[in-house]
């Protein structure tokens, strides 16, 4: 089989672009020598809250933390269910349920593959206190149907906005429709750390301070705890990463949409392509994600062709062991999306001559 040439993903290539003042930033937290909860994390909480448009953002370990946190932090416990999609990566139900909830999956619509609004009221119990829609691949889910439903209920939102860092609907930023909203700084993301990362962004005041306490033990003081949390830290040598690549996230969300407005151009006679922006949308590109009948052969003559692939989600959270047996009301828009979903190289760093490639081999695969 024909080296990969094009690969779906290279991260040593933004560090590559990156070195020099990564290496400054990062030698500048070694040698101050506070390493936990220090200035650069609160200057990066600053700054994401400034870029999220939201009054308050309190960082934490990584992206399923701040479901969990966020969760917590909005009161939502044990015996309590939240309605959430099973097209999403298992993060999101392992959030939910180490906040002490139940997921109960719904299904998506069938373009955008994000939660459809339609299918809520179907789902809900006594026991239902929350919605947690995801954000798939960079596009808002439909927020002004969920967040409706979510008032009409009296249910908390919160938004998994892990794959949406700068996506916009209506002129609002994601994660600026629900209570709170937890974000993933994994490496891979559009805003990725060097390592793990999450945070919580909100509104409410009271919600950041408990989020704030939770991810320390619970502490109010140190060393007093008013209630059981978590150790759930983002480290100041993450925080210094992020505030570097923050400053390029909106250059490298504009990249990521040309590069995806040619393969929309290119592809849409011979592959099933995303959905194309709504009215008023700005999504963040962050995978794009066509969907093909007879996938693996498919993926089989792109590998032959050098190009690299990958497939987000091939087993949707429901058919996987940990969570098969949760609540959920028929998904055959998720179960058939699970199988026909593909993703093609779609980062910053990728050349115009490697998104020619793409084309061209996508072409020649169908």
């Amino acid at each position: 089989m024909t080296a990969v040439t094009v690969p779906f993903l290279d991260l040593a290539r933004a560090a590559a672009e990156q070195r020099e003042i990564l290496e400054t930033a990062l030698l500048a937290c070694v040698r101050r020598g506070r390493y936990v909860l220090g200035e650069e994390v609160f200057a990066f909480e600053r700054e994401w809250a400034a870029f999220c448009e939201s009054p308050f953002a309190a960082s934490c370990a990584s992206g399923t933390d701040a479901i969990t946190l966020a969760l917590r932090a909005l009161g939502v416990g044990s015996g309590d269910e939240v309605l959430t999609v099973s097209m999403t990566c298992a993060p999101t139900a392992v959030g939910i349920l180490r906040a002490g909830a139940t997921p109960v999956f719904v299904d998506v619509d069938s373009d955008r593959l994000t939660m459809d609004p339609s299918r809520l009221d179907a789902a809900v119990t006594r026991r239902t206190k929350a919605i947690v829609p995801v954000h798939l691949y960079g596009r808002l889910a439909d927020m002004a149907g969920i967040a409706a439903f979510a008032k009409s209920k009296g249910f908390l939102l919160v938004e998994d906005c892990a794959q949406a860092h700068g996506a916009t609907l209506g002129g609002r930023p994601a994660g600026s429709f629900g209570d709170a909203a937890a974000w993933s700084f994994y490496p891979t993301k559009n805003l990725g750390a060097l390592g793990d990362g999450g945070a919580v962004t909100t509104g409410r005041s009271e919600v950041a301070e408990r989020v704030r306490r939770l991810r320390v033990y619970g502490y109010s003081t140190r060393n007093d705890a008013g209630e059981a949390g978590f150790n759930s830290r983002l480290d100041e040598v993450q925080a210094a990463a992020l505030r570097v690549r923050l400053s390029r996230l909106a250059e490298g969300n504009a990249r990521r949409a040309r590069i995806a407005a040619r393969y929309d151009a290119a592809l849409a006679a011979c592959v099933r392509t995303p959905p194309p922006a709504r009215a008023g949308e700005t999504p963040a590109y962050h995978l794009y994600v066509a969907r093909i009948r007879g996938r693996e052969s498919f993926r089989e003559r792109l590998a032959a062709a050098g190009v690299g692939t990958d497939v987000h989600y091939p087993r949707a959270v429901h058919e996987q062991a940990a969570f098969a047996s949760l609540p959920r009301g028929p998904l055959p828009e998720t179960e058939r999306a699970a199988r026909e979903v593909v993703s093609l190289p779609l980062y910053p760093q990728l050349t115009d001559d490697e998104a020619g490639r793409v084309i061209e081999a996508v072409r020649s695969a169908r």
